[in-house]
């Protein structure tokens, strides 16, 4: 019976087109497959990220207890503003489901994004942040209540009996909310104002994926695998520059379009081979964009053509819903070429993939082992809820901080953010975000001389202190600090990973080599001076951590090599410091990362992030003219890992000056 339905299914996709190209290819999956897709979903099932039966009726609970408290609500509100009875009698609020949780592709303990829509009369600042939150704040069942009224969306965060909601409001122009309410039609928009067309983006586009993709029930388990893979390899964040929930999805559609009778595992295959080969500023489309779609309601859709911002973005994944919108703004250079990158890992992988082994597929990305040099950001507040609107205040200006970097330094210096903070339990009003730092390959340093970027973070300083509900107690500092040296709470359990540990007693062991190899046979350690400098003696039982401690001025050549899972390349430096332990971290004054002459970058990654096809006619972004021309499985080469040379003839690769600039001259500063 199955099988007749299947066939039946996939007929129907032949004579249907979705997208806006024809499919790439018809093909049905094999006995291969379907053994492939069987093992993927018990991996996926094994990995806990299906609820149980009881947690989704619990959810179904909650929702409905929501449900009764707006429309509670509401008829105060409709009260209090003194209409007739039959208006009271009659109004109405309604709530509404998307994103993870309308997709159904959430886990156990996700929150649930919803939508609460009100009448024309209740206000977003009163009615919903005033008199709403207050009835929320006096149920017991209700905890962690936050209102976040100056975000991009404006929304309410509170848990209901455990679970956690994330609730929007959307005003519409109607005196009457009715039941049966769709919110799919373009004519909801009329009159509607900017947050309200926001809030109700997210249910229009979750409404609009499920009448574009083929196959609902594969495109869910493949979505939620490409969430759990985003998770692990660390690129799942909007708000740090890569790609959130609804990006992922619109991805996912989009290979879903194209290989429209493929299995779960033929399709998480063909994601990463069509996104390997994309080639970005190319937009994403499910459907085609029309210009008189709407038009008379007057909004601002997403088009190059007309709009020269939209020619900036680099990563463009467009919504289907009108308006039109790109979804991934916040992806910078460096966050695609990070996910750029672990596109090409993902084909390799599924590429050399066995029957059941998709664990080397989901391995977490190394993120503190793959370079040497990190900004660390920590934020501190004087009690816990401080820290907690500190601290999203903060992470929502994160990803400004890789940009200015970038901008400053002309895209030399490359960013990777870690998606996540980290909270140390000793010190329970701060945490700390992590970002690391290396040169762009194939571009060599100019004149030895290092990155400037004290200006770049005062900029950012000044940009987070321009927090509106800012107090006393609320605190940011940005500093240095090396691999080595990475805080122990960062690491599950608190326990540093052994190849972690390797790799320190490895680069310390590199840098007494280079450190002896300097000085003479007493042993000596210059300060930042070229060869020949001031000099200090250091007994012969002396460690090198004795020698950090015991140095007033200590420069410490290190040396990064490429990760061993294909880890973004780092290099080699050196650190001019002013009184310092191992295990501290440093204010931030410049930067300067040479080009290795040992690296190389292949022709074909530099094609990718070359960017020369802009968007530049309407067939291109409208018709989808380029997207299955650029699709051919090309063979793919392998990051090369180049063997490590001789320590000796290594030249420093990154080098962070801490010194006092009015105490050293320009000789001395190229010198580190």
């Amino acid at each position: 019976m199955n099988k007749v339905k299947s066939m039946a299914s996939r007929q129907q996709n032949r004579q249907i087109r979705y997208g806006i190209t024809e499919p790439i290819s018809l093909v049905g999956p094999t006995e291969l497959d379907v053994i492939k897709t069987k093992a993927l979903e018990n991996y996926l099932q094994d990995a806990g990220l299906y609820e149980s039966n009881e947690e989704a009726l619990r959810r179904e609970e909650v929702l409905g207890r929501l449900d009764e408290i707006v429309k509670t609500w509401i008829k105060k509100i409709s009260r209090d503003k003194g209409l007739s009875d039959e208006t009271v009698e009659q109004a109405n609020a309604k709530i509404f489901t998307f994103g993870s949780y309308r997709l159904k592709v959430h886990g156990p303990g996700a929150d649930i994004d919803t939508l609460c829509v009100g009448p024309r009369y209740a206000t977003r600042e009163n009615g919903f942040f005033g008199e709403l939150h207050r009835m929320l704040s006096e149920l017991p069942e209700v905890t962690e209540l936050h209102s976040v009224p100056d975000a991009y969306v404006p929304l309410m965060g509170f848990k209901l009996n455990g679970v956690s909601i994330d609730l929007l409001y959307a005003k519409l122009p109607l005196w009457i909310i009715p039941e049966d309410l769709d919110l799919s039609q373009d004519s909801i928009l009329q009159n509607a104002d900017e947050q309200t067309v926001r809030s109700l983006n997210g249910c229009r586009v979750t409404d609009k994926i499920f009448r574009l993709v083929p196959n609902i029930q594969s495109f869910r388990t493949t979505l939620r695998c490409i969430r759990f893979w985003a998770k692990k390899r660390g690129v799942y964040s909007n708000v740090s520059g890569f790609l959130g929930g609804i990006n992922w999805a619109l991805l996912v559609a989009r290979i879903c379009q194209l290989y429209p009778n493929a299995s779960p595992n033929m399709l998480v295959s063909r994601f990463f081979r069509v996104y390997t080969q994309w080639r970005w500023p190319n937009p994403i489309l499910l459907c085609s964009i029309d210009e008189d779609e709407g038009s008379s309601l007057g909004l601002q859709v997403w088009d190059p053509r007309r709009n020269p911002k939209d020619l900036l973005h680099k990563m463009p994944i467009i919504t289907p819903a009108y308006p039109c919108m790109n979804s991934s703004y916040n992806v910078s250079a460096s966050t695609l070429r990070i996910m750029t990158g672990e596109f090409q890992r993902g084909r390799d992988v599924c590429a050399a993939m066995e029957a059941e082994q998709w664990d080397t597929l989901f391995e977490p990305f190394g993120f503190f082992e793959a370079y040497k040099n990190y900004l660390q950001i920590n934020i501190s507040a004087s009690n816990v809820e401080d820290l907690k609107k500190w601290r999203g205040w903060v992470e929502s200006r994160f990803r400004q901080l890789t940009l200015v970097i970038e901008r400053h330094t002309y895209d030399m210096l490359q960013c990777h953010p870690h998606p996540h903070g980290f909270q140390d339990d000793s010190r329970p009003l701060q945490c700390s975000l992590f970002m690391g730092l290396q040169r762009k390959e194939g571009v060599e340093a100019g004149g030895g001389e290092p990155f400037d970027i004290r200006r770049t973070i005062e900029e950012f300083k000044q940009t987070v202190y321009g927090y509106m509900l800012w107090v006393h107690g609320m605190e940011v500092s940005v500093s240095h600090v090396m691999r080595r040296s990475i805080p122990s709470f960062v690491f599950p359990c608190g326990v540093r990973p052994l190849g972690n540990l390797k790799r320190t007693r490895d680069s310390k062991s590199s840098s007494e080599q280079r450190v002896s190899s300097t000085v003479s046979s007493s042993s000596t350690i210059t300060s930042c001076e070229r060869r020949g400098g001031k000099k200090r003696k250091l007994g012969g039982d002396e460690t090198l951590t004795d020698q950090l401690r015991n140095s007033k001025r200590v420069a410490v050549s290190v040396h990064v090599e490429n990760g061993e899972d294909g880890s973004p390349n780092s290099s080699a430096g050196s650190i001019c410091s002013a009184p310092m332990k191992v295990g501290e971290s440093h204010p931030v004054e410049k930067i300067d990362i040479p080009q290795d002459s040992h690296s190389q970058e292949s022709e074909e990654v530099e094609d990718n992030f070359g960017f020369r096809n802009q968007v530049s006619s309407k067939d291109a972004f409208s018709k989808g003219a380029v997207e299955v021309e650029e699709l051919e499985d090309v063979p793919m080469q392998r990051p090369v890992v180049m063997p490590k040379a001789s320590v000796q003839l290594r030249k420093p690769i990154i080098k962070l000056n801490f010194t006092s600039l009015s105490m050293t001259n320009a000789k001395n500063l190229r010198a580190c």
